[in-house]
């Protein structure tokens, strides 16, 4: 693995046999933290808001999994 900072930005180079799902996760989880830096959300909120937001997903998608 490699990584360089050119300009304004990083470069992380991998092998191409990488588990590219492994990978996605990484790259969700550092997108995830670029964008909650910035948030004035307690962690209250941020629980209150997660909560909400998969027991909607359930109420939506509960069909699709019980018969």
């Amino acid at each position: 693995m490699q990584v360089e900072r050119l300009n304004n930005e990083i470069l992380i180079r991998v092998p191409a046999n990488t588990d590219l799902l492994g990978l996605q996760r990484i790259l969700d989880y550092v997108r995830f933290r670029e964008i909650t830096s910035k948030s004035k959300a307690t962690e209250e909120e941020i629980e209150n808001i997660a909560r909400e937001s998969k027991s909607g997903w359930l109420k939506e998608n509960k069909s699709n999994f019980v018969k």
